[in-house]
């Protein structure tokens, strides 16, 4: 059975669209990506009715809910089985990631002890092949 995290809260979202560039919908070679405003004229910069919203502080998110996935963990990214053992005692509160650049022998060693220690991985079994598969 899989790990549940200690507390659950709901995590809200105070603006779910992105915030696009200005004018990037006018050219190709401005990609969609935010980039503030530096004109001196510049309409959203200047906040005027009907503009693209402007990112602020304002949209950010609850401090209890901030970078907790929506599975109610929140995520560590582990390199090996010593920095697994870190998240012994906050196996409710944190789940384990395993590093992009880790091999799969040391892969297969890290999800064997995060079994034995209740952790809960988010990618525990990817470059995990099986020898039926081979």
């Amino acid at each position: 059975m899989a790990i549940r995290p200690l507390h659950k809260p709901r995590i809200i979202k105070k603006r779910l669209g992105k915030f696009i560039r200005h004018q990037s919908d006018r050219y190709r070679k401005i990609k969609i990506n935010w980039r503030k405003p530096k004109g001196i004229d510049n309409r959203v910069r200047r906040r005027f009715k009907g503009q693209y919203k402007m990112p602020n502080i304002g949209y950010g998110s609850a401090k209890k809910t901030k970078h907790m996935l929506p599975n109610g963990f929140r995520k560590v990214l582990v390199r090996n089985v010593r920095e697994l053992e870190i998240l012994m005692m906050q196996n409710r509160r944190y789940c384990a990631e395993i590093a992009h650049g880790v091999s799969a022998r040391k892969r297969k060693l890290i999800v064997e002890r995060a079994q034995q220690l209740s952790i809960r991985l988010t990618n525990g079994n990817a470059r995990m092949r099986t020898e039926e598969n081979e």
